[in-house]
C-alpha cells in the first residue's frame, strides 16, 4: 500500500518509524570507538540503521544503556527496508567480575577469624 504514496511521504514515514525505534530501544553496540543504536534485536542477531551503520564484521560489545550485556562476533547479513541486519557467529555474556576456578559452597564463610593467643 505504501508504494501508492508519493516518494516524500514514504521517506517521511520511514524517518518517523526509525526515530520511534531509536527512542524505544536502549540497546546499543560498540565497534571500535563508535556506538550504534540497535533498531531491532532477536535471538540470532540485530538490525541497525542502514544509512548510519557500515557493513560491520568482527568483535562488538552489546550494551543495554550503560550495562554491558554481551561480547559478540558478528557478520553483516542483508539490507532490508532501510535496516542492515547482522547475525551472531558467537555471543558470550559479559561479567562484571572474573569467573571462579573452583566451586563455592553455599554455606561457606565469607572470612575466617583466627583465634589470637595472648602471651605474657
Amino acid at each position: 500500500m505504501l508504494e501508492y504514496l508519493p516518494k516524500e511521504v514514504r521517506e517521511g514515514l520511514d524517518a518517523a518509524r526509525k526515530k520511534d525505534l531509536k527512542k524505544k530501544n536502549r540497546l546499543r553496540i560498540r565497534f571500535n570507538e563508535e556506538v550504534f543504536p540497535i533498531l531491532d534485536f532477536w535471538d540470532g542477531g540485530f538490525a541497525l540503521d542502514a544509512e548510519r551503520a557500515p557493513h560491520l564484521r568482527g568483535l562488538v560489545d552489546l550494551y543495554d544503556g550503560s550495562r554491558h550485556l554481551y561480547q559478540c562476533l558478528i557478520i553483516a547479513s542483508e539490507e532490508d527496508n532501510g535496516q542492515m541486519k547482522y547475525e551472531f557467529k558467537w555471543r558470550a555474556e559479559a561479567h562484571d567480575k572474573a569467573p571462579l576456578d573452583f566451586a563455592r559452597e553455599e554455606n561457606a564463610p565469607v572470612a575466617l577469624i583466627e583465634e589470637q593467643i595472648q602471651t605474657s
